[in-house]
This record gives structure tokens, sequence and C-alpha cells, in this order.
């Protein structure tokens, strides 16, 4: 039994225990305040800009003046690519260069038929689909020509680091493959047994990855093949996605398909990762460092649905649109997708990032750091857009 003193004392005790750590703790609190306010410059701003990234900014949508629009003569069978900040332009008889306010750096006059214009690392690559020249340039200088006897050229693409790969008929094989560095010296060349139908260079231009089209179980599928251009043979060859693909897109871990149905990943051994087919017609699609963004239009259905896939396993998230959709671009991780009267940006989690009405009808678009050019009719605009 306890007597008074002792149940005096073991209350005194329950006292200053209880005292002891409301005083520590407004100690520890005080303390960790103290040290949030002398580090806020290393965390307020990160901490303001999770509040921010979810906030959907809204562009003016207003066109740029003074050298825009840009006028293009012969109707809309032009192409636009940009790079480098360096718009570039390709009509049935010129190629123009311009600078991202429209100024005019070079208008050159050439004689292909059916010219193919492609751009990468500030270069353009201009093609004969179904003839025998090409040619690698800027606004400043020609750095080469190739010209093909004997044979055709079925397309041609550049890289980043201005190498150039050129698959061309073949007398003996389904084609040829042959790549040049930036001064158009060979580096590489191949005889495929599969008529190869697009490539994608990777690992800075070390090698590429290509697709072919093949029969399986009498219908038509797309396989992937890897290559180094300082190796023979291939890496690894995967099996058919069930359709006919039309662009191959590498990155580090493998590959994406675009195809006419449905689209797909491989991964970094060759093995199909994830398989998606369209309910409606392909519109756009693109796809960058492995994320990919597919558009597909149901008229019958009035449904207009965007696909986003954040990386090589990943399962479709799909993003209900409102109106009929024309192209898609991935830039900076965003997927931008040009509506019927406004540009929507989205980030692969699904959130609205940015939005910009376009008062007129456009057949395409292309990004820069700080301007969308939309492609008209006879005519480029610009308008200043932030994500």
């Amino acid at each position: 039994m306890y007597d008074a003193d002792d149940i005096v004392d073991l209350k005194n005790r329950k006292r200053r225990r209880k005292r002891l750590r409301r005083f520590l703790t407004i100690l520890l609190t005080a303390a960790l305040a103290t040290g949030l306010y002398f580090t806020r410059d290393s965390w307020y701003n990160k901490l303001r800009g999770i509040g921010e990234q979810y906030r959907t900014i809204v562009n003016s949508g207003e066109l740029a003046e003074g050298n825009f629009p840009i006028e293009v003569s012969g109707g809309s069978d032009y192409q636009l690519e940009l790079t480098d900040r360096r718009v570039i332009v390709l009509s049935d008889t010129y190629a123009y260069f311009y600078d991202a306010d429209g100024k005019r750096l070079k208008r050159r006059q050439h004689t292909y038929k059916n010219t193919v214009l492609r751009a990468a690392g500030g270069r353009a690559l201009l093609y004969e689909h179904n003839g025998k020249e090409l040619s690698v340039e800027d606004e400043e200088q020609v750095y080469f020509t190739k010209t093909y006897a004997d044979k055709l050229i079925l397309f041609a693409r550049i890289s980043e680091q201005g190498y150039t790969a050129v698959v061309t008929t073949s007398d003996s094989y389904s084609c040829e493959l042959e790549v040049y560095d930036k001064w158009g010296k060979g580096i590489y060349k191949r005889k495929c047994i599969e008529r190869v139908c697009d490539l994608s260079f990777i690992n800075g231009s070390k090698g590429c990855v290509l697709s072919f089209i093949s029969a399986e179980n009498g219908q038509l599928v797309t396989n992937v093949q890897e290559i180094s251009f300082s190796e023979e043979g291939d890496h690894w060859t995967s099996p058919g996605l069930n359709t006919v693909g039309l662009d191959v897109y590498g990155f580090g871990n493998g590959a994406f398909v675009l195809g006419d149905d449905a689209c797909g990943y491989v991964d970094g051994s060759g093995q199909i990762s994830s398989f998606y087919t369209y309910d409606g017609v392909l519109a756009a699609g693109a796809s960058e460092d492995g994320k990919s963004a597919v558009i597909i239009n149901n008229d019958d259905r009035r449904k207009y649905v965007m696909a986003l896939f954040s990386g090589g396993s990943s399962e479709a998230l799909i993003i209900d649109l409102e109106e009929p959709s024309i192209d898609v671009i991935i830039y900076d991780e965003l997927a931008y997708v040009l509506c019927e009267g406004r540009i929507k940006a989205y980030d692969f989690n699904g959130g609205l990032r940015s939005v910009a009405d376009v008062s007129d009808s456009y057949t395409g678009f292309v990004r820069s750091e700080d301007h969308i050019f939309l492609k008209g009719y006879n005519k480029i605009d610009r308008i200043d857009y932030e994500s």
C-alpha cells in the first residue's frame, strides 16, 4: 500500500515528466522551424512548383506579326520541319531556311522529283523518293550530295549528330542500307534480306533499330531489329507485332512501333513489352525518349482520344478529346495535340498543362522553345506558347 507521501511524490514526478515532454516538443519544433527558415531557398521554390504543376496555362493564341505569316506558294503540299531554331520549308521547287522570327536566311532551288524533307541537328536532308539523288545542307552550306546510278532511294533518315542512313533498292536483295557520317563518308553497309520500312538512330548514332514487314500465320506483322554500325549481324530481332508498322522510334531501352491499326513497344532484349489496338482510325502518332502519344478518331461513335505511353512496359493512358484531332508531337516530356480550333498540352500523368485557341484551319505544327509554328494551306503562322 502507498502512503500519502508516496502518492504526492508520484504525482509530482508525473507532472515533471509531462512538463519535460512539453518543453522538448517545443524545443524540437523551434529547431525544426529555424532549420526550415534558414534553408528556405533550397526547398521553397520546389514546394511552390508542386502546386503550380497542375495549373493549366491558357495561352492567348494571338498570331505573330512582322515576318509572319510566311507565305508559301503551291498550296498545302509543302513540307515543314524545325531544327535548332531553324524553320525549314520545302515546296515543289525551292528549299527555304528561316530563323525563329521568320527572317529568310536562304532560298535554294532544287530539281528533285517526289522530294522528301527531313531535318535534325540543324541540318536538312532532301532526297528523291524512288529517285537517285539526295543532299544534306543548312543555311550556310551543302555538306554533301549523293547520286546513285544503278539503284533507287526508298527512304533516308538523318540524326541529331549529322549521320545519314539511306535505304535503296538492290538487284539481288530486298534492299540495301548505307550509313554516312556528317561529311558524307560511308561508315556502314548492309544488304538486307527483308524489305526495311523504317529506321531510327540510337546510342548517339552508333547504331539503329529498323523495322520490316513479314508474314506470320497468314498475317502481316512488323519485326524490329537492332544493329550496331561497328559490328556485323544484329543484336536481336523481335517477334512480329500484329500490325503493319508505319514508323519506328528507338530509345535507350528498346523501340516503339507506330502501326496502321495498333502500336506497341519492344524492350531492350527484343521482346514485345506492350501492345495497344486502336478503337478508330489513326490520325497521328509521335514518340521521343520512350514516351509516346497516338491520336485516334472514331467518327462513327464521335469519339476522339489520345493514348499516352510513359514508357516501354506502360499501359495506355486514354485522354478523351472533345473534337477531331489532327496532329500530335512530343516536346520536353509533354504531348501536344492539335485539335479543331485549339492546341492542348498534356503531361504523361494525363494532366492538362496548357491550352491555346487557334482561329484558322491547320494541318500540322512544330514546337520550339518559345513558339508553335502552324502549317496552314499556303502559309505558316506562329504563336507564342507557354507550357
